[in-house]
């Protein structure tokens, strides 16, 4: 499923996509300081993802979880903490391997060094390119979600998958770009998959496709 033209809040997140690429080619910004920005924006997803699902507990308290053939009622935090340990698993994950590969930790500091300090990592230019991010995300998602009324129907496990699609291409564009900086060819790396990471998120319509998925398995436990 494709999409057949891009919003303004679409384009906006094209930009914070293509911000890094332009600071590493013509401002001399770091590729491993961009390669982190990717590394962190999986975080920045999961954030606004928690936000929203908060959001629509506090609104409707639960929602239907389809499973093992039979639909179930359950606590919106049950999806909240559901979320938060399957997709903290993914960001796990992907920043242990990203950090390791790209070599970025403290010598003794440990493999998930970069998971749990994540912060420390942050400077003027990669803060320039995580607001860009944030405001992107912000833009394209968040406020829609709230002005739409999204969160008065959206169910709460189609909220609680809508990142992953992303953010296997996220983790592919990451860990392998640790180890093509190593190689010393981040810079050509970060522009050929940034245009792929690009063309995923924005021209995919990841939403219909899950929503389509969701509703197929919905239909089955029913009919079980």
């Amino acid at each position: 499923m494709l999409k057949r033209k891009l919003t303004i809040p679409e384009f906006a997140l094209l930009l914070a996509n293509l911000l890094p690429v332009f600071g590493v080619w013509f401002l001399g910004w770091s590729t491993t300081e961009a390669f982190i920005v990717y590394a962190l924006e999986t975080l920045i997803v999961g954030f606004l993802t928690i936000l929203k699902m908060l959001i629509v507990t506090f609104t409707r308290h639960s929602d239907e979880w389809p499973a093992n053939g039979k639909v179930t009622q359950q606590s919106g935090f049950f999806f909240i903490f559901f979320f938060i340990f399957h997709f903290g698993l993914f960001a796990l994950v992907q920043t242990t391997i990203f950090s390791q590969s790209a070599g970025i930790t403290p010598p003794g500091s440990g493999m998930m060094h970069f998971f749990f300090n994540w912060y420390t990592y942050i400077n003027e230019d990669i803060a320039y390119m995580l607001g860009a991010f944030i405001v992107g995300y912000i833009a394209k998602s968040f406020i829609p979600f709230i002005i739409n009324g999204e969160y008065k129907t959206v169910p709460l496990i189609v909220l609680m998958f809508q990142p992953y699609g992303r953010i296997f291409i996220q983790q592919f564009t990451v860990i392998i770009g640790s180890m093509f900086l190593t190689l010393g060819l981040g810079k050509v790396f970060i522009l050929i998959f940034a245009l792929i990471k690009i063309a995923f998120e924005l021209w995919i319509d990841y939403d219909r496709l899950l929503g389509k998925t969701m509703s197929d398995m919905k239909k089955n436990s029913s009919q079980k």
